[in-house]
């Protein structure tokens, strides 16, 4: 796919979520491409918005990143579930799982009538 030279929004919207979920891991953008099996210019061309990306690059760049195919496309600042799937994200396994429970038993409940 050729490379744009104007990002479009949603583009944009995840290149900036890649290269946020990148430097919270301490990588840089050759240590993302290299682990993400593409080259150093796409990858810098997906952050930036310039180069659109099938569901396969969001899985490699996903598992590259050791994150869900869902962490990479979601926008925490723009949606208060996405802001809450981010912030579980962070938890520890363990603590997650109490979440998760905690959560589940709030859903489960009838509504009161």
């Amino acid at each position: 796919m050729p490379r744009r030279t104007e990002p479009k929004p949603l583009c944009l919207k995840v290149g900036a979520r890649i290269r946020e979920l990148r430097t919270e891991r301490g990588m840089s953008l050759q240590d993302l491409a290299e682990a993400g099996a593409m080259s150093k210019g796409h990858l810098s061309s997906i952050e930036q918005g310039l180069a659109a990306i099938t569901i396969e690059t969001v899985e490699r760049i996903a598992a590259a990143l050791g994150v869900s195919p869902f962490c990479v496309i979601t926008f925490p600042a723009d949606d208060e579930l996405d802001r809450i799937a981010d912030l579980a994200r962070k938890l520890p396994k363990g603590e997650r799982r109490k979440l998760r429970k905690e959560l589940e038993g709030r859903t489960t409940h009838e509504p009161p009538t």
